[in-house]
């Protein structure tokens, strides 16, 4: 991480404390659900071309490491979704370390939210600086008990902004937003339509498809088959 997502994600933990009509019980239309960490790796179908349009990285496309990596992560989440809460938490640091940091790797986060709140979430993260859309995410999936359950969520992730150097009048107008949104949606439907996302997380290592919160093992078999390839 760099020091400026983990002094961020450090200062919000330890800041923020533990409505609006959205909640984590409404989904949005013609979602699935969140896979836990017991899915076995899915294959990407034999699609040659599918796989090579899943390694493209898009004009919103957010990316994590040096662009001129050789192995292309694409991640499907939730920001509610706790089983993309536990990769971020339990397996996104070893990647990094030993993959991402290392220039072997890059990730590029994809918004598929389950719900309302998921959604103003990812609107949250894609209205900061693009330097500060992995911190966002980080300190959103760790604080995921806060500000997704609070009475008021739409506070709770004014907090997280104002921490994250975003004004009073910046993050409101971050939450009325509808053309972000409408992106945000976009991702969703795409990630759905062109490349068959049905549950997150779910992953696309060179175009090869992963579903779950996988334990890192599993993702280091996948990253060294690509390797190969």
């Amino acid at each position: 991480m760099s020091k400026i997502w983990i002094g961020f994600a450090v200062l919000v933990i330890a800041a923020i404390g533990g409505a609006w009509w959205y909640t984590t019980e409404r989904p949005l239309p013609g979602i699935a659900v969140s896979s836990p960490a017991t899915t076995a790796p899915a294959a990407a179908g034999g699609n040659s071309a599918l796989a090579q349009e899943a390694t493209t990285t898009a004009g919103d496309d957010r990316i994590l490491g040096k662009p001129e990596a050789p192995i292309t992560i694409i991640e499907y989440a939730s920001l509610t979704c706790p089983h993309c809460r536990d990769f971020d938490a339990e397996t996104l640091p070893q990647i990094k370390k030993e993959w991402i940091d290392t220039g072997k790797v890059k990730l590029i986060f994809r918004d598929f939210p389950l719900d309302g709140l998921a959604l103003k979430g990812a609107t949250l993260a894609r209205c900061a600086p693009p330097e500060r859309f992995y911190g966002f995410i980080d300190v959103l999936f760790r604080q995921q008990d806060v500000w997704a359950r609070a009475a008021d969520p739409q506070a709770a992730l004014g907090r997280i902004a104002k921490l994250g150097g975003m004004s009073e009048d910046q993050f409101q107008a971050c939450m009325k937003d509808d053309a972000m949104q409408n992106k945000i949606l976009a991702m969703r439907m795409a990630g759905e339509k062109d490349f068959k996302v049905e549950s997150t997380p779910t992953f696309f290592i060179n175009g090869k498809k992963l579903v779950g919160s996988l334990p890192y093992d599993s993702f280091v078999d996948a990253l060294k088959a690509a390797g190969k390839s």
